[in-house]
């Protein structure tokens, strides 16, 4: 998977807007980021539940990693993007865009899809 990839799915969600800060590639909902790269763009950080994280980074640790120490208190979590395959990208892209915006978007968006 690439940004291009990732690029392709986030900017189809309603509400997504692209932006670069500092030289990372990120895809927000207003102010609220949900998918931001390390800029070598190997690593995708996106919006996951914090209760569930561990047990996402302990069940698949060659995909998964835990986010830096400062960024332990939101709701987030890394990814390798060569380990993710475009049905797993795109779910994840989509749960993650799903954390920042009304339920009765995301509902109605996932009806549509």
């Amino acid at each position: 998977m690439t940004v291009a990839d990732v690029r392709a799915v986030a900017l189809t969600l309603p509400r997504t807007h692209e932006a670069l800060v500092r030289g990372r590639i990120k895809f927000r909902v207003g102010r609220i980021v949900y998918i931001a790269f390390f800029r070598d763009e190997t690593l995708m950080g996106f919006g996951f539940p914090k209760e569930e994280r561990e047990w996402l980074v302990g069940t698949e640790p060659e995909k998964f990693i835990m986010p830096r120490e400062s960024d332990l208190r939101y709701s987030w979590v890394v990814a390798r993007l060569e380990a993710l395959d475009a049905e797993e990208m795109r779910g994840l892209v989509i749960d993650a865009w799903s954390l920042c915006v009304p339920k009765r978007l995301s509902a109605a968006y996932r009806e549509q899809a």
